[in-house]
C-alpha cells in the first residue's frame, strides 16, 4: 500500500467551479453523500493540478515525482459519528503520470492516464487534456484582482473558506466496493481569483449526466507555490 503522508509543492493549482442543479447533482451521487448546499444550488467543478517534487514524506525532494493532475469534483456532505462532515467527492481523477495512473487505481480512487498541454507565463494560463475515454478539457484564464458578481459567493474570503473547509476528497474504489479518503493539508492556504475567458469540458457538458441548463460556470481560483501533505482517511 502507498505510505502516507505524500508530501510536496502545489506548483499550479486551478479550482474551476460550476454551479448546479441539486437535485440532478444528488442523482450522480452514491451514498452517503449529499450536494452541499449554496445559495440554493450545488457546487461541482474540476482541480486542475501541478504537483511537484511529490514523494513519501521524508524523502528528499530531488527523489519527488512532478505531475500534471485533473480531478473532476462536487461539493459534499455526509454523516459519520452522528456528525456532518464536508468534503468532496471525485468521480474520476486524470493524470499525465504513469505512476499516479498504476498506484492511485489500485489505492487512492480510480485514475486514466490523460494527455495534457499546457501553455502559462505573463498571469495567463491555457491548460487542456483528453483522455482515451475521449473526456476532455480545455480552460484559458488570465490572473484578475475583481471577483465576478455573478458568483454565487459574495466574496473570494467566502470562496476561499468554502473550498478550504472542503479538503477532505472521497474517490471510489478501483474494486467498487466503498470510497478511498485523502485529506489536503497546507499551513498556507492562499487563493487568488482568476478570470476564465474560455472553458470546455465534456464532462460537465454531458446531458446524460447534467440535463440542458442544469450546470452554469461560476468562478476559478489559484493557488501557486504551495507546501502541502497528502494524509490518507479512514475508508467509507
Amino acid at each position: 500500500m502507498i505510505s502516507l503522508p505524500l508530501t510536496g509543492v502545489i506548483d499550479r493549482r486551478l479550482l474551476l467551479n460550476f454551479r448546479a442543479d441539486v437535485a440532478a447533482v444528488n442523482a450522480l451521487l452514491p451514498a452517503p453523500f449529499r450536494a452541499q448546499v449554496v445559495e440554493g444550488h450545488a457546487i461541482v467543478g474540476i482541480c486542475l493540478i501541478r504537483l511537484k517534487h511529490e514523494r513519501i514524506k521524508g524523502l528528499p525532494p530531488l527523489l519527488g515525482l512532478t505531475s500534471e493532475n485533473g480531478a473532476h469534483r462536487f461539493a459534499v456532505e455526509w454523516e459519520a459519528g452522528g456528525q456532518r462532515q464536508t468534503g468532496v467527492f471525485i468521480p474520476r481523477r486524470d493524470t499525465s503520470s504513469r505512476l499516479n495512473y498504476f498506484f492511485g487505481n489500485q489505492f487512492l480512487g480510480i485514475h486514466h492516464h490523460s494527455t495534457f498541454q499546457v501553455a502559462e507565463g505573463g498571469g495567463k494560463y491555457a491548460v487542456a487534456f483528453q483522455s482515451p475515454d475521449h473526456t476532455y478539457l480545455e480552460v484559458e484564464a488570465k490572473e484578475t484582482t475583481a471577483w465576478p458578481d455573478t458568483s454565487l459567493f459574495s466574496s473570494l474570503d467566502e470562496a476561499s473558506n468554502f473550498f478550504r473547509l472542503g479538503s477532505a476528497g472521497y474517490s471510489p474504489q478501483a474494486t467498487g466496493c466503498g470510497f478511498d479518503g485523502v485529506a489536503l493539508s497546507t499551513n498556507d492556504w492562499q487563493v487568488a481569483p482568476v478570470a476564465v475567458e474560455r472553458i470546455s469540458s465534456s464532462y460537465f457538458a454531458n446531458e446524460e449526466l447534467f440535463p440542458a441548463g442544469s450546470v452554469e460556470f461560476d468562478n476559478a481560483l489559484l493557488m501557486r507555490g504551495t507546501k502541502h501533505e497528502w494524509q490518507r482517511l479512514p475508508s467509507l
